[in-house]
Parts: C-alpha cells; structure tokens; sequence
C-alpha cells in the first residue's frame, strides 16, 4: 500500500488520525481510511461534493489495488471499511 502511495497507520491509531488503518481480525484484515482535516475540509468546499464522496473514492482505488494483487475484498456488514479475507 505504501508503494502506492497510501500513508499507512498503526493499529492503535486514533479514530481521527488520517491515513489507511489495517487491523487484524479472526476474517483476514480491516482496512480503514480516514481523511486529514485538511483535506475533508478542502473536499467538503468542492462544487458537487457529497458528504462520504472522497472515502468512497479511495476505498474503491484500495480495493482495486488489493484485488489486483490477488487478495478477496468484501465490505463487511456494518459497511465502511473493507475487509480483505485471509487465504483459505
């Protein structure tokens, strides 16, 4: 992920602290992104931004990235991150 370019935080990051998030669970890896303050403020200032647009965009861009490494990508139920499953 950091070879393309995605800052890469530890486990025990705060909520609020930007940059992609990956967390160990017994399904494989959560993968968490959350924006700088800066930047959500840049984005919410955009003509035609709406709300959760620019997390969507880049859950999409890490998702196609892992999927295109070989890796299984779902979105678990309560929806928001992305959960990328261990091998069987």
């Amino acid at each position: 992920m950091t070879q393309a370019g995605f800052q890469l935080v530890g486990e025990d990051a705060e909520d609020s602290r930007p940059g992609l998030a990956v967390t160990t669970v017994p399904a494989g890896v959560l993968v968490r992104w959350t924006a700088s303050d800066g930047f959500a403020s840049l984005a919410k200032d955009q003509p035609g931004a709406l709300g959760d647009s620019m997390k969507v965009i880049v859950q999409a861009a890490v998702s196609g990235l892992l999927v295109q490494l070989g890796h299984t990508v779902t979105e678990p139920e309560d929806g928001g991150d992305l959960l990328v499953l261990a091998d069987a």
